[in-house]
């Protein structure tokens, strides 16, 4: 008997269960012999195999540029935060200079600046402030 082009015979070793499975499955499966059984079956396999490393790969690299791209972000709140401490600092400085505010009076601003920034999550606002001064 001679092998069909591109194809060589080989000898394999099968379970015998397998076998019986094998011979069950063949019209579901649609092919007349047991030789293209097992073609289709290791072809399904190694596409099988072959798309869970590409899929790892994937994995991996989006988990990459996920963590590439959170950092920038980290750095650029950073470099925001640092400039606006920045500016805080120097309008502290300007208003304490120019306003004559006494110890007391400045700890309860802190006090209540600490329990409204608390309240409100975070979401300062100049009109809110504002309206507060001026009610």
């Amino acid at each position: 008997m001679k092998a069909e082009k591109g194809k060589v015979r080989k000898g394999f070793y099968i379970e015998e269960d397998l076998l019986e499975q094998m011979d069950g499955l063949m019209e579901q499966a649609d092919v007349k012999s047991r030789n293209e059984f097992l073609n289709q079956a290791l072809k399904f396999y190694i596409g099988y195999l072959t798309s869970e490393k590409i899929e790892n790969y994937m994995l991996s690299t989006i988990a990459s540029v996920i963590h590439s791209t959170v950092k920038d972000s980290e750095n650029r709140v950073a470099r925001a935060m640092y400039k606006m401490a920045v500016e805080t600092s120097k309008l502290s400085h300007v208003i304490a200079y120019s306003h004559g505010v006494d110890e007391g009076d400045l700890r309860k601003l802190q006090a209540m600046c600490t329990d409204e920034v608390k309240r409100i999550n975070g979401a300062v606002t100049f009109e809110e402030a504002y309206h507060y001064q001026n009610e």
